[in-house]
């Protein structure tokens, strides 16, 4: 055990996120995305869910400042205008993390899957929610 850590945070996927660069991203997947198809480095969070696995990665992980949206949400199929339910809670995941507002991008469904191929890893977790997808984009740590 390590102070500080979040328990939550496996040492595999600790490493993960240790090895990412500025501009690297990471997908945290639901249940239902094809994370080994579309994974360089897969990453294993059964039993949790998005926004627990997204909390606890923010608590290390600075997002990126220098670009217009930080993070990328799945577009609906179903409903493409509307966002999904879950999407409330990542923005206020989010803006906590960061003390700011996040903007976050809606990305078409198969366009998602291409850019989930050339991110750094995905996070596969046990989230149920539909659309409950999120890819997010290191940033860098200031000099103090």
């Amino acid at each position: 055990m390590l102070k500080k850590i979040p328990p939550i945070l496996s040492p595999e996927l600790l490493y993960t996120i240790a090895q990412m660069g500025h501009g690297d991203e990471l997908v945290i997947a639901d249940a239902n995305f094809p994370a080994v198809t579309n994974a360089k480095r897969l990453v294993r969070a059964d039993g949790h869910s998005v926004p627990a696995i997204l909390e606890a990665i923010l608590q290390l992980f600075p997002l990126d400042s220098y670009v217009d949206h930080p993070a990328a949400v799945m577009r609906r199929v179903d409903k493409p205008g509307e966002p999904a339910p879950i999407w409330d809670e990542y923005q206020r995941i989010l803006d906590s993390a960061e003390g700011r507002h996040i903007s976050m991008e809606q990305v078409e469904r198969f366009a998602f899957y291409d850019r989930a191929k050339q991110t750094f890893g995905v996070v596969a977790t046990g989230e149920g929610a539909l659309y409950g997808n999120i890819i997010i984009k290191k940033g860098v740590i200031p000099p103090k």
